[in-house]
């Protein structure tokens, strides 16, 4: 009887979990119906035993070195789903689910891979190793606030969107393609439906308490600018093929960046730019750039400022080109003007999965990079639980004060405090010696913690010529 009892509880909670799984999918606009559309890849998406429903394979531009045209889809679900992903160009032997943490193990039957997801991710579906003509899969939950659609609304009728009145509090960019000056004010929610695809981006200039919330796709966009704001969200947007950055955040105090899915292989591609920022959140976003993917700079052109008490978790990084996380190389070299020279710190990396890292030039290599230029001091700086699968070329960090014709005007003050806890590189690639530099007696590297760091399962427990490079302006590294 007590069995019987287990049994049927088993089956209730079993019967509870699929009657809450739904799939949300978003029709596409039809003026991108032929423009925009990948044929390397057929993906559906269903509810287990529920009817397949096809998705749009949207083409994304993938590294700026050699631009190839990658693949994504994206839609929302709550509980359970599967999803079948066809190749339809030329056979293959293998199919990866990245990131390898996730532990997703696809299954393959008459050519289909189908991969079941029991929670929202942000993933990248390789055949054969190829990462340049991927499939880029970007889910999340259903969201209960979104504003509703007319009932009467088909994917036929998707064309050019109504551009909403943007004085008003809320604010809601229905389904169609929508261009114009999109100005946010202070105060307000924005909402951004699925089937909405904006043509140009926001921008947020003195403003505070602004929402942006998000399941629709920036397509070809100039950079999304958030200055001289406070108390700003962003949740959820897709950005592709943009031909510069993703995101810059000038002087700008308490932001939240949540949600955020980037593909980016323009020139000074940077995915989320951050100068002279304080109080900044980052989590659950992935993003793919031909330049780097994080950063944190003070001074440059007319931004003067510090950067203080950043959080990043719970994120994917992918650099085609340049740095995964790249922190403090332009500051201020003091001036008559500006006398003081400025500051990065208290910055925070967890829970991170760095798919790849590239780099042609040996001086700015390094998926985690510190690089203290112009006078920048950088210090309390925490790497934690980081993952890293790949370097093309590069370095798996590089803790250095900066000095370069080509951006510098100074070297950086210092860096100091620095803890590296838990990273664990792959071995895959062909990586060079990570490094530890000081400049000169006066400005030095200090106090370096490196706990549980692993490089093709070796644990760094001293400098080894070939692995870890250190020169004489370190003091104070300690191995763990």
């Amino acid at each position: 009887m007590y069995l019987v009892r287990i049994l049927m509880g088993v089956l209730a909670c079993l019967h509870l979990s699929l009657a809450a799984a739904q799939t949300q999918v978003h029709p596409f606009p039809s003026p991108v119906r032929y423009t925009h559309h990948n044929d390397d890849f057929t993906v559906r998406v269903r509810t287990p035993g529920g009817v397949w429903q096809d998705l749009y394979e949207y083409k994304v531009k993938v590294d700026l070195d050699k631009p190839q045209e990658a693949s994504m889809v994206y839609f929302n679900f709550d509980g359970t789903v599967e999803l079948a992903v066809q190749k339809n160009n030329g056979m293959f032997s293998k199919v990866a689910v990245r990131p390898d943490a996730k532990g997703l193990k696809p299954v393959v039957k008459d050519g289909i891979a189908y991969i079941t997801l029991r929670r929202p991710e942000n993933l990248s579906i390789e055949f054969d190793d190829d990462r340049l003509h991927n499939l880029h899969v970007f889910t999340h939950a259903i969201r209960k606030d979104m504003p509703a659609v007319p009932a009467d609304l088909s994917s036929n009728d998707i064309g050019v969107g109504k551009t909403p009145d943007l004085t008003q509090k809320t604010v809601f960019f229905g389904p169609g393609v929508h261009s114009g000056e999109f100005r946010l004010r202070s105060h307000s929610t924005v909402y951004i439906h699925g089937s909405a695809i904006l043509k140009n981006p926001l921008l947020l200039d003195g403003v505070e308490d602004v929402k942006v919330i998000s399941d629709g796709l920036f397509d070809g966009v100039e950079m999304m600018t958030i200055r001289n704001s406070r108390n700003v969200e962003i949740d959820g947007p897709i950005f592709i093929n943009q031909p510069h950055g993703t995101m810059r955040c000038v002087t700008s105090q308490d932001l939240v960046e949540r949600n955020i899915r980037t593909i980016g292989a323009g020139q000074w591609s940077d995915g989320l730019g951050h100068f002279a920022c304080e109080r900044v959140t980052i989590s659950d976003s992935f993003i793919r750039t031909s330049d780097d993917c994080l950063t944190f700079y003070n001074h440059r052109w007319d931004i003067w400022g510090n950067t203080r008490d950043v959080k990043v978790s719970g994120t994917t990084l992918w650099a085609d080109v340049a740095h995964a996380i790249m922190i403090g190389i332009h500051g201020n070299t003091p001036t008559a003007e500006h006398p003081q020279s400025e500051v990065l710190e208290r910055l925070r990396f967890s829970d991170i999965d760095i798919l790849d890292h590239d780099e042609d030039e040996p001086e700015y290599e390094g998926a985690l990079g510190i690089m203290a230029g112009d006078d920048n001091l950088v210090r309390d700086v925490v790497f934690e639980d980081i993952r890293v699968e790949r370097i093309e070329e590069g370095k798996l960090f590089n803790l250095k004060i900066a000095y370069t014709a080509k951006y510098n005007t100074s070297p950086g003050l210092g860096v100091e405090n620095i803890t590296l806890r838990n990273i664990k590189y792959s071995g895959r690639g062909s990586p060079s010696a990570a490094r530890i530099t000081g400049h000169d007696a006066s400005r030095k590297v200090k106090n370096v913690i490196l706990e549980n760091v692993t490089m093709g399962g070796k644990k760094l427990t001293r400098p080894e010529p070939g692995v870890l490079e250190v020169n004489e302006f370190v003091e104070g590294i300690q191995f763990r």
